[in-house]
């Protein structure tokens, strides 16, 4: 990030501004807290869009009633290693948490275990419970729908989520962690993007006048961004919605759309308790091998470094915890004045 336009802050002391705050605004002190951990810890990762940068739209859907800072998430049906749960429309991410630990804790039971949970509302980085669950030993696959912004492959209109995906697994002492939109650049991203006057890394979308550009603002604009892989993440993105709806009995991304505001969203959680296979005695060593394979890739002119998926997190929660957590300066001034 440009100097000019950022500030360095603390983990320290973004996690007791984000408290404050949500004490100030009825949270007991444990989901306060709790809240306060996960926006700090993917801003530590480098996940902005999905930390700090979020914390003021997140304020604004507690003070609108989109998210119930009360609810607890309630268990509707339970068959062997299946769960449907209902968030109550409470905190997104702490809905996510809860869902996390029980689908592992059915997996240790079963060897595999599904949570799907109804109404509940954005889980911010779904990369935290990828985290979440490998630091336990267990395979984690999970998704969301969210509201329709992106069009089906030849559309204009959005009809479809961007309807993230992660899949995480454990390795040696960390993770391997993938953690995607089905759009080329998320929308947080291009957000990102765009309060930087930058462009996006690839073309990325259509600006209005159907033409494909890797300026952010112009796509945001157009809300016509690319599935990944073209058709194919568009289909991609129809299936993780189908199911996210039918696991769960909530809302597929048109029900949500059609209220207006991004609420009430369906989400599934599965775990594997690779402890329980007959080759768990050999499974560091293979995925091991897989990953010095990879990295021993040949690289194009550019040098560019081979990583796996959540390898660079660890760079930037090396260098945040060490640095501070790179900030910028309107949305600190922002969350700032929530504190007043």
């Amino acid at each position: 990030m440009n100097k000019d336009q950022t500030i360095s802050v603390s983990a320290a002391e973004m996690r007791s501004t984000f408290n404050a705050i949500l004490l100030k605004l009825g949270f007991t002190n444990d989901k306060a807290s709790q809240c306060a951990e996960i926006l700090t810890s993917n801003s530590i990762d480098g996940v902005y869009t999905h930390g700090v940068n979020r914390f003021p739209v997140f304020v604004q859907y507690i003070k609108e009633g989109l998210v119930d800072k009360d609810a607890e998430p309630t268990l509707q049906s339970a068959f062997n290693g299946i769960e449907q749960w209902n968030g109550n429309l409470g905190p997104g991410v702490l809905n996510a948490v809860h869902a996390t630990d029980r689908a592992v804790q059915l997996s240790q039971q079963y060897g595999i275990g599904c949570v799907a949970m109804a109404n509940t509302n954005h889980w911010m980085r779904g990369g935290y419970y990828g985290w979440q669950a490998a630091r336990k030993g267990v395979v984690f696959i999970a998704w969301t729908n969210t509201i329709a912004n992106m069009p089906a492959w030849g559309a204009v209109d959005s009809k479809l989520g961007n309807n993230p995906l992660v899949i995480a697994l454990p390795y040696g002492d960390e993770a391997i962690v993938l953690d995607m939109a089905m759009s080329q650049s998320s929308f947080g991203a291009m957000e990102l993007a765009a309060a930087k006057s930058k462009k996006l890394k690839v073309a990325s979308g259509y600006d209005k006048e159907g033409n494909l550009t890797d300026d952010p603002s112009a796509i945001i604009e157009s809300r016509r961004p690319l599935p990944i892989g073209y058709w194919k993440g568009a289909g991609l993105s129809l299936l993780l919605d189908i199911l996210a709806a039918i696991l769960s009995g909530g809302s597929a991304t048109h029900q949500i759309t059609a209220a207006g505001k991004e609420k009430g969203l369906s989400q599934v959680f599965i775990c594997i308790d690779i402890a329980k296979l007959d080759n768990h005695s050999i499974i560091a060593k293979t995925v091991t091998g897989i990953i010095e394979d990879y990295h021993s890739s040949v690289t194009g002119k550019d040098g560019s470094s081979i990583t796996f998926p959540g390898e660079r997190v660890l760079q930037t929660r090396k260098e945040n915890s060490a640095n501070g957590i790179p900030v910028l300066r309107t949305i600190w001034d922002e969350i700032q004045k929530l504190k007043t």
